[in-house]
């Protein structure tokens, strides 16, 4: 029986992660699961904070997992638009496909701070409602707790950089 394939991305704030995700999907005609969708849908209004974020997040999680597990056994690959930016992040994700025994691609965007702060600033004006969060700042604090993947982690990875 022919298993799916999970694909998560690593990057910092503003890389290109979700614009990546949605390509991908297409291209594989995958399964996509954005984690801003998802917490736009079932916690409306809830995050402020950075704070707010990881506490939701932390509920979605056991679900999210049973359900990408449960997609990808039925040989269906899975992109997921949720961050893969720090070591327990990426562990999360090991789990799934691990469980599962699925095959995966870690995809880091690679992309300089600026490149970052001025697409944030773009989204900032194409997305209103996201003015509130998506500020220099709020990607200074985050980025403090972005890690790139090392090839000791083990996971299959590409990297994609400017112009790739």
């Amino acid at each position: 029986m022919k298993i799916g394939t999970l694909i998560f991305f690593c990057g910092k704030m503003g890389a290109g992660k979700s614009t990546k995700s949605k390509e991908i999907a297409l291209e594989r005609n995958a399964v996509l699961l954005s984690e801003d969708e998802w917490l736009d849908s079932l916690y409306p209004n809830r995050i402020a904070s950075l704070e707010d974020y990881i506490k939701y997040s932390n509920q979605l999680k056991p679900q999210m997992k049973k359900l990408v597990q449960s997609i990808l056994s039925t040989g269906t690959d899975v992109v997921m638009d949720f961050p893969a930016n720090t070591l327990s992040q990426r562990e999360w994700f090991r789990k799934i496909f691990t469980d599962a025994e699925a095959p995966h691609n870690l995809i880091y965007i690679d992309m300089p701070d600026e490149v970052c702060l001025e697409q944030i600033e773009k989204r900032r004006v194409e997305q209103p409602e996201r003015a509130a969060t998506d500020t220099a700042e709020m990607f200074e604090m985050i980025t403090r707790y972005f890690a790139p993947p090392t090839p000791e982690e083990g996971f299959v990875t590409t990297r994609l950089t400017r112009g790739t």
